[in-house]
Order: structure tokens, then sequence, then C-alpha cells
């Protein structure tokens, strides 16, 4: 008798059940998107780096971030914009986050970046999503991003060189594990751009890898 394969979890059940174990951190009263998004070291050159970029505009422009999570870091862009809006899978983060964040320029919504069609934007921000995605989701996204003129994509990759977009399941950690990390300019994705400019690169502790932001310009 043949053993059948357990199906891996949709990933919108994964980053709810994320949020509602804290597997992050944070406290049992309120959503947390982990440290990576909190931590003043990682998030304060980032904001610097990524309001330099909005401020250097004449038309501010009108941001998408894809998968705002807690909103701890896109609270800080909203006023430097034309229009911002904040997207995540989970629904409930959505919710909370449109009782906690109130501005003119600001709209959430709760959509499968994956499946669902995008609304236009200028730019596009990415902090790191893409890595806990599988190659198949991340090529869906990747798919989508021709028709923004800007991404701005954070990842949290390995120090020095390796052998990017090695596949995992969605949830399951990050490709750091694998000695891997996502390159979106790379197979299977093959994002075709302009220009590429690094914004940003924080290096952990311990040998832990390296957060790094680049700047695309798609057309």
């Amino acid at each position: 008798m043949t053993k059948k394969t357990k199906k891996p979890w949709p990933t919108k059940d994964v980053m709810s059940q994320i949020y509602e174990m804290h597997l992050w951190g944070g406290n049992a009263f309120d959503f947390y998107s982990g440290s990576g998004s909190h931590d003043p070291k990682i998030i304060a050159p980032y904001l610097k780096a990524i309001i330099a970029f909005l401020e250097s505009h004449n038309t501010p422009l009108v941001v998408f971030d894809l998968g705002c999570g807690d909103f701890n870091i896109g609270k800080h862009l909203v006023k430097y914009t034309k229009k911002y809006f904040g997207v995540d899978i989970v629904e409930a983060l959505i919710e909370r986050n449109k009782k906690v964040f109130k501005a003119k320029k600001l709209e959430f919504h709760c959509l499968d970046i994956v499946k669902d069609e995008l609304p236009k934007a200028d730019c596009v921000i990415l902090r790191q999503v893409l890595q806990h995605l599988s190659n198949a989701e991340i090529k869906s996204i990747v798919n989508k991003l021709n028709n923004y003129k800007y991404v701005i994509l954070t990842e949290h990759i390995p120090l020095g060189d390796f052998t990017p977009n090695k596949d995992l399941v969605s949830g399951q950690g990050i490709r750091l594990k694998q000695s891997s990390g996502v390159n979106i300019l790379e197979a299977p994705f093959n994002l075709k751009i302009k220009d590429e400019k690094l914004l940003d690169e924080y290096i952990l502790k311990n040998e832990k890898g390296q957060i790094v932001t680049t700047l695309f310009e798609v057309f």
C-alpha cells in the first residue's frame, strides 16, 4: 500500500498560524512580525534609505506594500507617498491594522499576492516576504512585478557566495538553512530590469547571514 504524501498547508493558513502562535515572537495580545521589523539597529538605516528614495521624487509615489505585516515599518513611510496600500494575506492582521493605523493616504487590503490581481502603483515594497515562499509562489509574484516601475526588495540571504533560489515548502523557515537565498534576477524567476541599486545591508551576528535591500528599476 502506497503511503500518501501529506499536502502542505495553504500559505494563508501557515501565516495565520504563525501570528496566532506568536512564532515570530511578541506577546499574546497583539500581532508581531518579528525582530526584522522591530530591531532599531535593523530598521533605522532601512527607513533612512527608503525615505531618501521616496523624497527624491518631485511627484510623490503610489506605494504598494506587499506583506505589510504588523505595519511597524510602513507606518513611518506613509507621509512620504501619494498613496500607500498595505497588503497582507492574514485577514485578522489587516482588520487590526485598519483599527490601529489611520491616515488619508493609507489603505489596507487582505489579498493573496500569489493568486490575486494587484492594484496599480509606482513602487512595490517586498520586505522579507519572498524568503518564506515556494519557488512556484515567488514566480507568480515576480511575473506581476513588470507592472511596476520600482521594486524595493529586502531578503535575508547568506554571507558571501551562495546558490540562489533553492526551493522550499512555504512557511517552513527560509532558504538560509539550505545555504541559499532568493535572487529574483536568477533562474527560475529571471526578472528583467533596467537598473539596480543597493539601498541597505545589515550583517547579522553569529554568521546568521545578512538582510539586504535592493532597489530595482523595472521599466
